[in-house]
């Protein structure tokens, strides 16, 4: 008889396989759930609802650390992004670069998010701006956080303030109540409410005049793609069957190379007229994506690293903590 386990995941399509049943873990029935992310991760954290979930790498540290041992991470990372990329400013604030940032009202959905944990680091790392010489406004109240739901408490030397209710990031970059808005997402969930297309307003525009020029750079020079969601499974289902972790992530591998395969194919024909030149053909043809610890460990240090060094966990997380044993050398 096959174990059945809830599954609470976002659609793209290197989960849809799982989703749509065409990929199925050897010895498991999911039965999924399809959830707006931030939303999924506040119901994770808060009520625990699903046995196997997408989960923020970000607050699966920030758990860890504080002693919550009901979830274990499975290396299996469904989103990755250069999420510094996606940052809009007011024309007015007389800001040209992340290093203009000092000193800025800065909104963001949620501080702990690992959207906001990157976007951070690469400001830091790369243009010399500390969180602590910016202001940030956070849109997520208390109840419907995942702050809320780990008892957050802002980093020292950091300030936070949370917005009201009636307010939003949106509404105040249209105001001017703010200068930046970093991982803004334009839409309304149970925790986000922001609706201002600040794609198409007139007195916003992105930080970067080409976000992909940006994101290739970065690219080049750090060799990283920066990981947001992994997958947890539920601590008391795996000790009953600790085959389930190699299982799940044998499944979400083929869901991968499915996707993987249908990209390349999508694009066979312009690859075979020319339009996507030979030399390039090669590169796209490769793997993008590999789930697994061995092949994201520089990406995994360096957020761990970008954790502790902004205050959100209080020591420096080993990668051994974060996911199944069974996991570590895959």
């Amino acid at each position: 008889m096959k174990l059945k386990l809830s599954l609470g995941i976002a659609a793209n399509p290197r989960t849809r396989p799982i989703i749509e049943g065409m990929v199925k873990p050897e010895g498991i029935d999911f039965i999924p759930s399809v959830v707006d992310v931030a939303e999924l991760f506040w119901r994770q954290m808060k009520f625990a609802d699903f046995d196997v979930s997408e989960m923020s790498v970000s607050s699966l540290m920030v758990m860890k650390a504080h002693g919550d041992e009901d979830w274990v991470g499975l290396p299996i990372f469904t989103t990755r992004r250069f999420f510094h990329t996606n940052t809009w400013v007011r024309k007015d604030a007389g800001i040209e670069t992340p290093a203009d940032l000092k000193g800025k009202r800065i909104g963001v959905p949620e501080y702990q998010q690992t959207a906001a944990l990157w976007t951070r680091g690469a400001f830091e790392h790369e243009w010399g701006v500390s969180p602590r010489e910016m202001t940030f406004h956070m849109e997520r109240i208390a109840t419907h956080s995942h702050a809320g739901a780990t008892d957050f408490k802002p980093p020292p030397g950091v300030t936070i303030h949370f917005m009201p209710p009636e307010k939003s990031i949106g509404s105040m970059m249209a105001s001017g109540e703010l200068d930046v808005a970093i991982c803004y997402n334009q839409k309304k969930t149970l925790i986000d409410r922001s609706l201002v297309d600040l794609a198409n307003h007139p007195d916003i525009k992105p930080m970067f005049a080409d976000n992909n020029v940006e994101g290739a750079r970065y690219r080049n020079k750090t060799g990283l793609l920066p990981i947001n969601h992994g997958i947890v499974i539920r601590r008391k289902v795996l000790e009953k069957h600790p085959w389930a972790a190699l299982n799940i992530l044998a499944a979400f591998n083929e869901a991968n190379a499915i996707a993987d395969r249908q990209r390349i194919e999508h694009n066979e024909y312009y690859f075979a007229t020319g339009i996507i030149p030979p030399e390039a053909a090669a590169a796209v043809r490769q793997p993008l994506i590999h789930h697994g610890v061995a092949a994201n460990r520089k990406v995994l240090e360096t957020i761990a690293a970008y954790s502790f060094e902004q205050g959100l966990t209080p020591r420096l997380m080993k990668i051994e903590e974060l996911f199944a044993k069974s996991t570590l050398n895959q």
